[in-house]
């Protein structure tokens, strides 16, 4: 396992804490390994905003895999939770996105790493900067809390579970 990606975990349909569990299972199955979580967030829709709120999280992960093999098992994961595309930044079962792959950048019509958007996202941004607060994202010279603390619009993020406190939760509970 020697390279290193930060994942984007998002839902709002249905069961939508079940949805990141199946997420989470399916990620760990295919043999990518877990170092860190953040806490979970419930979100304000961004973009199409005519939907219900989303539960986000981001997770830092160990692979073999290369960022266009992550990014199909990713795929696979998503349309096995039954996600449609339907409406861009519409309601999803599922939206896994990668964020940062070890300090490379990739650009080509299939992949974009560092996430394109990723630095205007409090529902990124937030739960990033709980894993590691002075993260670099490639090309940007601020570290990812500074990015956070120049975003204006932050209130659409709140904490729904923490990862650690009083309300304790971890990725599998019996």
């Amino acid at each position: 396992m020697n390279n290193t990606a930060y994942i984007a975990l998002g839902t709002n349909i249905g069961e939508r804490e079940e949805y990141l569990r199946f997420a989470l299972k399916g990620i760990q199955e295919r043999g990518i390994v877990i170092i860190d979580f953040s806490s979970i967030f419930e979100t304000d829709p961004v973009g199409y905003e005519d939907q219900d709120l989303f539960l986000n999280m981001v997770i830092k992960v160990s692979t073999d895999l290369s960022p266009f093999e992550l990014l199909q098992v990713l795929q696979e994961i998503e349309l096995e939770s039954g996600r449609e595309r339907k409406i861009r930044w519409g309601p999803r079962t599922l939206d896994l996105d990668i964020l940062l792959y070890n300090h490379e950048s990739v650009e080509t019509e299939r992949l974009i790493i560092p996430h394109p958007r990723m630095t205007e996202r409090a529902f990124v941004l937030v739960p990033l900067v709980e894993i590691d607060q002075n993260l670099q994202i490639p090309a940007v010279t601020k570290p990812i809390s500074l990015l956070l603390d120049e975003l204006q619009d932050r209130e659409g993020v709140r904490i729904w579970k923490r990862r650690s406190g009083e309300d304790v939760f971890v990725l599998f509970e019996n």
